[in-house]
């Protein structure tokens, strides 16, 4: 588990929430009570209507920072679990600090886009972890009616997951495999 500071921008702004203790990512949710205009698009009453085939990013009111705390024996090479009694207790954590081995993916959520065709614009929001910005999810209408987003909707889904940073290598060949160079289709249906 790692943590995640985060700031309200705005005082309705609400907190991601894990729907379920089975949930792989947390809840996003639209904050329009104190917007007037979005893309063009008209914010009436805290609500945004996104017509068929337009889009609009809708904003979230909140910034992150993922972080990391290891426990103060992991500090200096002991490598026993902790007492579970003694996780919750500061005392016993380490200074937290910004952690640059974590993106937070921002994906759309399923029953907008099977039941009214409304998708990320972008298929898959990315969060660096050093953007300190509002989050902002923008969306697109594939439907065939105008859908409408109201303050406190959830709007899509954040998750969480360790990334790897490549160090690109030029190389005069690459090495021999099975599919070879076989592109889309290419492995079969």
């Amino acid at each position: 588990m790692i943590k995640v500071r985060f700031v309200k921008l705005r005082a309705g702004a609400r907190v991601p929430f894990y729907a379920t203790p089975g949930s792989a990512a947390a809840d996003l949710f639209a904050c329009l009570d104190d917007v007037s205009e979005l893309d063009g698009l008209p914010v009436l009453g805290g609500s945004v209507t996104i017509p068929a085939g337009g889009r609009v990013s809708v904003p979230t009111g909140i910034a992150i920072e993922p972080v990391v705390s290891q426990p103060h024996s992991e500090c200096h090479g002991n490598h026993e679990k902790p007492d579970e009694a003694e996780l919750p207790h500061q005392s016993h954590q380490v200074p937290i600090a910004q952690t640059d081995n974590f993106v937070a993916l921002i994906f759309g959520r399923s029953g907008h886009g099977a039941k009214f065709g409304v998708t990320l614009a972008n298929s898959v929001g990315v969060v660096d972890s050093d953007y300190r910005g509002e989050i902002k999810v923008a969306l697109i209408n594939h439907g065939s009616q105008p859908f409408t987003v109201s303050h406190g909707d959830r709007i899509a889904q954040i998750a969480f997951v360790p990334v790897a940073t490549a160090m690109f290598v030029e190389a005069a060949a690459l090495g021999e495999t099975e599919r070879g160079t076989g592109g889309f289709g290419s492995t079969g249906r």
